[in-house]
């Protein structure tokens, strides 16, 4: 008799403890696959060398998983607790916390951008970058350190970052971007000159890239490049100087204040192209693959003059005298 009760108390043990381990298990999964609304956007932060344990709290207190040890005994059963990177993840919509998990392993952070236009100097890029909200208080490099850093050949910054639409995490610095837009610039130079057209004045890249540079500010009109390019390689090729405004501005620096006077036009500067043959020293700002290309694939022609008609187009001449009719008509208003 005492047998069969120690039997049945026994059996009665065993399945209280599979009906509560079956609970628990049951539980367990409900915590981890059930999904949470997240109906605003969550930042959580995993900082460099946490453990997972803190990983799961911060996670649990920011409201994107349902129960803190559950992820915590998931992930080391999944071995996948060393795995997790460290960054800013944002977390939106409906997710359960294996996906929360799975995003923590990929590492696929919340990430921002930033966009650079065309014809922009290398200080506007520099101010641009450092306003960036997820930049401001990161120290930006100064020229000549990142020059040598990345083992430039040039040592002035101008026109050697590429303009465009860049992507980086919180984490990232502020020389990450400007390393990426380095390179950028390379690969897209390198290609054009590749394919460049026959007879250039051009000796090296970088003499392509400056003059993109003031394609690049003389343009108005994107149809009007390989035109503008035409009549400076034309200019060059004839050893004719190449009278630009925007390279006479970016000699003035801060001296310019909206207007170019005839001492302006005068004044011995290395960037005064009314005095001086030739190219400028370096670009005079940011040229986009666009100006790189009009530059290295100039349209044929015989203009060598152009005047701005006043709406973001030009006229173009092929003579001093059809030049000066258009300057009178569209300049003096005579």
């Amino acid at each position: 008799m005492l047998k069969q009760v120690w039997f049945w108390v026994l059996m009665a043990s065993i399945l209280v403890i599979a009906l509560f381990t079956y609970g628990a298990i049951r539980q367990v999964q409900v915590w981890l696959y059930e999904p949470i609304p997240v109906t605003e956007p969550t930042l959580v932060t995993i900082a460099v060398g946490s453990n997972l344990g803190s990983v799961s709290h911060s996670l649990y207190k920011a409201g994107v998983i349902a129960h803190a040890q559950s992820f915590k005994y998931y992930a080391k059963w999944r071995q996948l607790d060393r795995h997790i990177k460290a960054g800013e993840y944002q977390f939106k919509g409906s997710i359960n916390s294996v996906e929360v998990l799975a995003q923590l392993v990929s590492g696929k952070v919340l990430e921002y951008q930033l966009t650079v236009p065309e014809g922009l100097t290398y200080n506007d890029f520099v101010a641009l970058l450092s306003q960036h909200p997820a930049m401001q208080g990161k120290p930006v490099p100064k020229a000549k350190q990142w020059l040598r850093q990345l083992h430039s050949r040039q040592d002035h910054p101008e026109g050697l970052l590429f303009p465009s639409t860049y992507r980086f995490a919180r984490h990232n610095l502020p020389l990450d971007i400007i390393e990426q837009a380095h390179l950028k610039q390379l690969q897209v130079l390198q290609s054009e000159w590749a394919t460049r057209a026959e007879n250039l004045p051009y000796k090296t890249p970088y003499e392509a890239l400056i003059l993109a540079s003031i394609i690049e500010k003389e343009t108005g009109l994107p149809t009007e490049r390989g035109t503008i390019a035409g009549v400076f390689v034309r200019r060059l090729q004839k050893g004719m100087k190449l009278q630009t405004d925007p390279s006479v501005i970016y000699g003035m620096g801060t001296g310019f204040n909206g207007n170019i006077r005839r001492s302006d036009l005068m004044a011995d500067t290395p960037y005064n192209t009314y005095v001086h043959k030739g190219l400028p020293p370096t670009p005079i700002a940011l040229p986009g693959r666009a100006a790189i290309h009009a530059a290295l694939h100039p349209e044929q022609g015989f203009s060598l003059f152009f005047v701005a008609k006043g709406d973001g187009s030009h006229v173009f001449a092929d003579t001093y005298s059809q030049h000066q009719a258009n300057v009178r008509q569209y300049q003096l208003n005579n």
